[in-house]
């Protein structure tokens, strides 16, 4: 078992997020770390505080050393794939190749519609997921892309100069959508991040992606299969451990930490002392 935390940028400061990164860039434990992409706080009063991720992203790269970073995940229709292909090399050149690219169909109605971002019905978000991630890697890896979709139109488009990392960073998809998430997951993503639940529902999502790599010509074991844990506000170190152990027996490769705010580099030693008897 891998590990990573997730410090989502909602009811924090800069500070107190800064602390702990730096602090688990010095826990060898902890391969990776995580934001959200959201500029609402989920699940918390919308009116609260919220960074957006992929300013703090960079800045978070410049002040680490050794962590892989990414957004879990931003929503396709914030940006146009374009901007986010060339988002995305800059940061990870900047980073010195520690970038992976966390992406989403989109899901969160309120933002969306306060800033209007047109989210669409969940066919249209499937249909514009999948073109979006064509787009992506073809900016990434080709000289010239173009492209006609329905969503999105390139000509010629470039995207100078490419990532360090070759052929691109890699793409982390996150959601569980059994007909399409999965399926472009299996045709595009490096990574799958389950976005929580049991063992049970993991082996399950599981078999479905199996089945979409068989039929798209995909090797399974290409793809890191990650998930959230999360770490309540008790600060249970021993039931994080337990779920981790758990998940890990139905096929999770990569832990990934949820930690509550407010954010404070203390849960960081204990957590990785629990979590040490699993690694591999």
């Amino acid at each position: 078992m891998r590990f990573a935390f997730k410090t989502s940028p909602q009811d924090t400061e800069w500070a107190d997020m800064l602390a702990v990164w730096q602090a688990a860039d010095d826990i060898e434990l902890f391969e990776s770390g995580w934001t959200f992409d959201h500029f609402y706080p989920i699940f918390s009063d919308p009116t609260g505080p919220c960074l957006e991720g992929w300013v703090t992203l960079t800045a978070l790269a410049q002040a680490t050393r050794r962590l892989r970073l990414g957004t879990l995940v931003s929503g396709i229709h914030y940006r146009h794939p374009a901007l986010l292909a060339n988002m995305a090399a800059t940061l990870d050149i900047v980073s010195g190749g520690r970038l992976e690219i966390g992406i989403g169909a989109g899901w969160n109605e309120e933002e969306s519609g306060a800033y209007g971002m047109r989210l669409g019905t969940v066919k249209e978000r499937s249909d514009r997921f999948e073109e979006a991630c064509e787009v992506l890697v073809g900016l990434l890896t080709q000289e010239t892309t173009t492209f006609q979709g329905e969503h999105y139109q390139l000509a010629d488009a470039r995207c100078e100069p490419k990532a360090v990392q070759r052929p691109h960073p890699p793409i982390c998809i996150g959601g569980s959508g059994e007909k399409r998430t999965l399926r472009t997951t299996a045709k595009y993503a490096q990574h799958w991040n389950f976005v929580g639940g049991t063992p049970d529902e993991l082996a399950h999502k599981l078999d479905v992606l199996h089945a979409h790599c068989a039929d798209v010509g995909r090797d399974p074991k290409e793809i890191t299969i990650s998930s959230h844990v999360r770490l309540g506000p008790d600060g249970d170190f021993g039931k994080v451990a337990a779920e981790v152990e758990a998940l890990g027996e139905r096929g999770l490769d990569l832990a990934i930490i949820y930690l509550p705010p407010p954010h404070t580099p203390d849960v960081l030693e204990p957590l990785a002392k629990a979590l040490s008897p699993l690694a591999s």
